[in-house]
């Protein structure tokens, strides 16, 4: 196991200096789920386009735009493509989000805040039927990384 990447041999936090490394065209998908009775999926399934599901959407675009913003050590991203796609399944909604750049660093931090905001997001909409629902599995499922 490597060093924490935000701690300096010193103990002090600091903002990794990523000056020195070559600007890459990078990916990051992430994923999220929440849990929720059937009926609750069913009631969200059932609302006309446009609704809670874009509510999310919406917020976990601007969520991974702001991701700086909210997790004090990343560095601000020049993010070419966000994208964050729900479904409704039997007793959740799955989230996916995707964020793309060309920058010194990754973008794993942006998808998974958005994907972690669109969930969030989901929960409020919905906290009023279903008091019982679970945000769970938010987690990165994939990063890639190419020469610009």
């Amino acid at each position: 196991m490597g060093e924490l990447s935000h701690v300096a041999s010193t103990g002090n936090i600091h903002m990794v200096d990523v000056g020195g490394k070559p600007v890459s065209r990078r990916r990051a998908v992430a994923r999220a789920t929440v849990q929720m009775a059937a009926e609750t999926a069913t009631r969200l399934r059932d609302l006309p386009k446009g609704d809670a599901l874009a509510a999310a959407q919406i917020a976990g675009i601007m969520a991974a735009k702001r991701t700086s913003d909210l997790i004090p050590l990343c560095h601000p991203l020049p993010l070419s493509r966000v994208d964050v796609e729900l479904s409704v399944e039997h007793a959740a909604v799955s989230i996916e989000a995707v964020a793309e750049t060309t920058a010194q660093t990754g973008v794993e931090m942006e998808a998974l805040v958005a994907a972690a905001v669109a969930a969030l997001t989901v929960y409020d909409m919905a906290k009023a039927v279903d008091k019982d629902m679970t945000v769970t599995d938010v987690a990165l499922v994939e990063k890639t990384k190419e020469p610009a």
